[in-house]
């Protein structure tokens, strides 16, 4: 006869390995689905205005950007998103670096009913180069997202939006 333990421990064996086979299956049907793909995205992303360009007493370059960021990522979001974390980023090369790569603003999207906006921002994050290597700089800017599901591995995606050229001269 087995004691109220052991069967305890065989229901509770059997309840976590049912579970655990639940969240693989969740997690595969995720790789059947085409909306994680970059192509099913739509967004756009400019400069409309180096604010301030100027060089820290430190030494190093320091950029204010405005931002016109246009998003439509409503096709990330499955029954197995829990939430999408996007930001652009601003990449170029240096001599001592061939991929320098700065967050210049981000948000996490709770719901597929707020993955679709429009909006002009002053960068969040301040473009911030060690030394004076910024000056005639050509920046591409680039869309980054994290899908993070309920259950399975977190799916990153990211597309070029658009280039632009620093100016010559401190402003």
């Amino acid at each position: 006869m087995h004691s109220f333990g052991t069967r305890l421990n065989t229901v509770l064996t059997l309840a976590a390995l049912i579970l655990a086979l639940l969240c693989t299956l969740t997690s595969l049907s995720d790789n059947f689905n085409n909306n994680n793909k970059p192509s099913s995205v739509k967004a756009h992303v400019e400069v409309l205005k180096v604010n301030r360009f100027r060089k820290q007493l430190s030494g190093n370059d320091e950029v204010s950007l405005t931002l016109n960021i246009s998003v439509d990522l409503r096709s990330a979001f499955t029954w197995n998103t829990k939430q999408v974390f996007v930001f652009v980023a601003a990449e170029y090369e240096t001599a001592k670096n061939s991929l320098n790569q700065i967050s210049l603003w981000d948000h996490i999207i709770q719901d597929k009913d707020h993955a679709k906006f429009q909006t002009q921002i002053t960068t969040k994050y301040l473009l911030i180069d060690q030394g004076s290597n910024l000056r005639g700089k050509n920046i591409k800017l680039v869309l980054h997202w994290y899908i993070m599901p309920k259950t399975g591995r977190t799916i990153e995606n990211k597309m070029v939006m658009s280039d632009f050229r620093l100016p010559e001269a401190y402003t």
